[in-house]
Order: structure tokens, then C-alpha cells, then sequence
């Protein structure tokens, strides 16, 4: 019934059309039973679950046996690009039982759907800092690879402090230097102050081509500096 590999984009959503086929490849009516389609990542999990809509038509050959399963954009929001197992089982719509159906003639019942992000890639991966070390009174965080290869000369980041009754000065800092060691110089690029009254998290937009970023907290962030998310 569905041997055929199908593909799926990231960014849309995706009708997919199938025909349930006798052994003798005759389309037949459906129209009692609710078909239900399934989809499995590598580990055997169940990522994608959905009641497939019988076509009604005049019960001709061209329409019998045919529904839709309807995979939304939120349905792959969180999947990676990669291969991904399917299968589709009927529902009795009269007392419940399930009908199986079969991806090829050799009675295999799961078939193949590639999920690809090629065609309306997302958002660029979102780093986090969560780590504050202690120098000489002043609070320095882990670093972040500023990805210079994907920008141009008016390179914007964002990045977006969350806090909880902090009170102080976050200062971003940025390198040129290939590599991050104790004697890395530094430069100030932006300062937020915080009075320990904020309610919503503070974003922060700054430009420039920099190898690495990082984040210095004039006050001791423990617990109440929570994250800081950082886009490139």
C-alpha cells in the first residue's frame, strides 16, 4: 500500500495522499474504519502520531480506499533532518479492532518517510550560558563560539539574560583570537544593569565579526542569573 519512500519538509505542512490496496492491487472502501499513522525515530520512539481523513467520493475505483494524514510544521519542529520508520493500521469504526496494512508484498509493515530541512530551514541554533567562574571578584562565564564563518561585516547577535532579583552589571565581552586561554584578551562590546526588580528577561543586540563570546557579571550570579541565551 505504501512502499513507496516519502518525504516530508520542515517549515510546512505536508498532505500526504495514500490508497489502501487488496493483495490483487484493487482499491477497497474504507469508509468505516479510521486509518491511524505512526511514525518511529532510530531509538523506536514515537514521534509522530495521526488520524488519517477517508476521502468520500462515488465509490469508484478512482476514489475508493483513498485518505490524507496531514503532517503540521509543529510535528517537526523538533525533529532533526534524518530517515524516520511509518506505518498505518485501520480502526474498526463499528467495534474497535484494528486492521493492519502492509508497506510492500512481502507483508512488511513499516516503510520509510525522510524528513528533510532543506527547503525552509529554521532558526539558527540558539547557544545557552548557565556556568559563572570567579576571578578577582568579577564573575566570568563559559564561552561561546561566535561563528564568524556565517557572518558578514554587520553581524547581529542577540543575546537575551534571564535573572531572578540580580543586582549588577552584565557586560558582554568578545575575542578575536582563534583560541580561548588564560591570557585571551578581551574587549567590551554592551553592559545591561540590573536593579533586581526586572520581571521579564533582557535582551541585549550588539554587531561585529568576533571567534568568541562571553558573558561578565559584576555581582555573584548564583542563582540568580538562570540562563543567558545567546543567537548568532
Amino acid at each position: 500500500m505504501y512502499q513507496r519512500q516519502l518525504n516530508v519538509y520542515r517549515g510546512i505542512d505536508n498532505v500526504l495522499d495514500f490508497k489502501v490496496l487488496n493483495a490483487d492491487q484493487k482499491p477497497i472502501d474504507i469508509t468505516n474504519y479510521t486509518p491511524k499513522f505512526q511514525a518511529f525515530d532510530s531509538n523506536e520512539r514515537l514521534v509522530i502520531e495521526h488520524d488519517g481523513t477517508v476521502i468520500v467520493g462515488d465509490d469508484s475505483a478512482a476514489s475508493r480506499g483513498l485518505f490524507k494524514v496531514t503532517i503540521t510544521d509543529n510535528d517537526l519542529l523538533n525533529i532533526d533532518q534524518q530517515y524516520l520508520k511509518y506505518n498505518i493500521h485501520l480502526v474498526n469504526n463499528t467495534d474497535s479492532t484494528n486492521v493492519i496494512t502492509y508497506a510492500n508484498s512481502h507483508f512488511g509493515m513499516n516503510a520509510t518517510i525522510y524528513v528533510s530541512a532543506g527547503a525552509f530551514p529554521g532558526p539558527a541554533a540558539t547557544g545557552t550560558v548557565t556556568t559563572f567562574t570567579e576571578n578577582e571578584s568579577v564573575w566570568n562565564s563559559e564561552t561561546l563560539n561566535a561563528e564568524p564563518g556565517i557572518n558578514g561585516n554587520d553581524a547581529l547577535h542577540t543575546a537575551v539574560v534571564y535573572t531572578s532579583a540580580y543586582t549588577g552589571n552584565v557586560t558582554v565581552q568578545a575575542t578575536l583570537e582563534n583560541q580561548v586561554t588564560g591570557t585571551t584578551k578581551w574587549a567590551d562590546v554592551a553592559t545591561l544593569t540590573f536593579t533586581g526588580a526586572e520581571t521579564e528577561p533582557t535582551p541585549v543586540n550588539f554587531n561585529g565579526v568576533f571567534s568568541h563570546l562571553r558573558f561578565v557579571a559584576s555581582a555573584d550570579p548564583a542563582n540568580t542569573i538562570t540562563k543567558i541565551l545567546v543567537r548568532n
